[in-house]
C-alpha cells in the first residue's frame, strides 16, 4: 500500500485512540467521582447535561480509528506492526461494543427519569456505569499503546 496512505491511516489510528483514551481517562478521574458523590436527583440532571454532545462524535472517532487499525493490520509489511494495529483495532471494537451494549442503555435509562423526580425504588445505575466505563477506558488505552508503538517505531 502507498506509504503516504499508511502514514495517514497511522495518524487517524493514533489520534483517534488518543482522543478516546484522553476523554475516557478524564471521565474516569473527574466526572465519575463527581457523579458518584452527588445525590441521585442531581446526578440525573448532571448526567443529562454531560452526555449531550458525545453522540455521534465519540462513536465516529472510535470507529474511524478502529477501521484505520484494521486496514493497517491487513496491509503492514512487518508482522509486529500488523499484530499491534490489529490488537488496537480489536481493543477499539471492544470499546464500541461495551459502549453500545452496556453504557448506552444505562444512559437511555437515566434520560427517561424526570429531573428532580427520581421514582422511589429507582435502581441507581452509577456503579454499573462506572465499571463498564473503566473497562472501555482500559481497552482504549490498550489501543493507544498499540498505535503509539506501531506508528512511532514503525515509521
Amino acid at each position: 500500500m502507498n506509504e503516504l496512505v499508511n502514514h495517514g491511516l497511522g495518524l487517524v489510528a493514533l489520534l483517534g485512540s488518543g482522543i478516546v483514551s484522553g476523554v475516557f481517562f478524564a471521565v474516569a478521574i473527574s466526572v465519575i467521582p463527581t457523579a458518584m458523590a452527588l445525590p441521585v436527583d442531581r446526578y440525573v440532571e448532571i448526567h443529562k447535561l454531560l452526555g449531550r454532545y458525545y453522540d455521534p462524535t465519540m462513536p465516529i472517532i472510535v470507529i474511524s480509528a478502529g477501521l484505520a487499525d484494521f486496514v493497517l493490520g491487513g496491509t503492514a509489511d512487518r508482522a509486529w506492526i500488523r499484530v499491534l494495529t490489529l490488537l488496537a483495532g480489536v481493543a477499539l471494537t471492544g470499546v464500541a461494543v461495551v459502549s453500545r451494549a452496556c453504557n448506552v442503555p444505562i444512559n437511555r435509562q437515566v434520560k427517561l427519569v424526570e429531573s428532580g423526580s427520581v421514582p422511589d425504588g429507582w435502581r441507581d445505575p452509577r456503579p454499573l456505569w462506572r465499571d463498564w466505563h473503566h473497562l472501555r477506558t482500559a481497552l482504549a488505552m490498550v489501543a493507544l499503546a498499540g498505535n503509539a508503538v506501531a506508528v512511532t517505531w514503525g515509521a
